[in-house]
């Protein structure tokens, strides 16, 4: 189900998660039962996996996002498999991404301070499976933060 009206849907969710659905009927040029019934049928298929609320990280303890290159000894599938599957047990790994070039991996990681990154490498990045490589870089700021989590 890709049209205009359904992208139109997943463009004001995406800006509103709490639009009401008469609003978005609205905004969309539909009746607000064609709309619920087209929403519905977007999170049944999975393309809307959940609703969330942004928090601003000011009114929150302080957190240093850092951006962290994984390279494995080898890129077999079973390496793959084995990583990823420990990758996302882990809590303070807030997103990984497979990538090309010279990391295997790209994580973005939150720890509290400098000592509290100091554990998440030893305790938990060190000894996930197959990493031969660590490379960790420590934002200053957030220059652009998109929202999409599709």
């Amino acid at each position: 189900m890709s049209d205009r009206t359904t992208e139109a849907i997943l463009r004001h969710l995406r800006h509103d998660g709490r639009l009401s659905n008469a609003d978005l009927a609205e905004r969309v040029g539909i009746s607000p039962s064609t709309c619920l019934r087209r929403v519905r049928k977007l999170e049944q298929e999975g393309v809307i996996r959940g609703y969330q609320a942004i928090i601003a990280r000011r009114s929150l303890a302080p957190v240093a996002t850092v951006i962290v290159q994984i390279t494995l000894e080898r890129q077999t599938e079973e390496c793959l498999r084995r990583f990823e599957s420990r990758i996302r047990e882990c809590p303070d790994v807030r997103e990984c991404y497979l990538m090309t070039g010279d990391a295997d991996y790209l994580l973005r990681v939150e720890a509290r301070d400098m000592q509290d990154y100091e554990r998440i490498h030893k305790e938990e990045l060190s000894r996930m499976p197959g990493v031969v490589r660590i490379q960790s870089n420590f934002a200053i700021r957030p220059v652009v933060q998109q929202q999409d989590k599709s």
